[in-house]
């Protein structure tokens, strides 16, 4: 016979799944976000479609004049965004064993290197010796980077999101951490367009 105990027990279990879990419902969240970013990728898709054309047409290119890109800056940032997603990575691995602390710990640091590759971009800005208007090739680089830019400021207001809501106890755990997978599908789809935009820039 179910004691009073084991009802009230049996009832909390079902509170918890169904606030994290929908209950009986299947999550769908992740889906959602992979169907999210696929949408993403496809106006990443044409930016890299319009800038490859551009190139395949033009004489020179890029245009002549054109001062040389610096490659010391942006491969620096290369490797901070790159390494961010193993450092993630372990923070997503952490919450798997109920270690909210060390979550904390790597989802910081993650924040930390976004922020420096942040603020690295925004110092090749300021020292670049050519303009928005200078060329075709100059606004492509400035349109490419400056909205990848705003995805990278996006993944990081994700990350200091969960980080705030990781403050409250039970609100992360093995069982339930969609935030934590969700910002960090994102983040590393952010990576990758980073190193498409890299060597199409820089490189090629």
């Amino acid at each position: 016979m179910q004691t009073t105990a084991d009802t009230t027990q049996e009832h909390s279990a079902i509170a918890v799944e169904q606030a994290h879990g929908h209950g009986d419902h299947p999550d769908h969240r992740l889906f959602g976000m992979g169907v999210f970013l696929f949408a993403e990728a496809m106006i990443f898709l044409g930016l890299f479609a319009a800038y490859l054309t551009f190139r395949s047409v033009a004489e020179v290119w890029p245009p002549a004049g054109t001062p040389e890109r610096e490659l010391l800056l942006p491969g620096i940032n290369t490797i901070i965004l790159i390494s961010s997603s193993f450092v993630m990575n372990r923070g997503n691995q952490a919450i798997k064993q109920d270690d909210v602390k060390g979550m904390q710990f790597w989802f910081g640091l993650t924040a930390a290197l976004g922020a420096i590759f942040l603020l690295g971009q925004g110092y090749e800005y300021y020292t670049n010796t050519f303009g928005l208007t200078d060329n075709l090739f100059t606004s492509t680089f400035y349109v490419l980077t400056g909205f990848h830019g705003l995805h990278v400021m996006f993944g990081l207001s994700l990350i200091l999101l969960v980080l705030l809501r990781s403050r409250t106890p039970g609100h992360y755990s093995s069982t339930s951490h969609f935030g934590i997978e969700a910002s960090e599908l994102y983040w590393h789809f952010v990576d990758v367009v980073w190193i498409v935009l890299f060597l199409i820039l820089y490189i090629l």
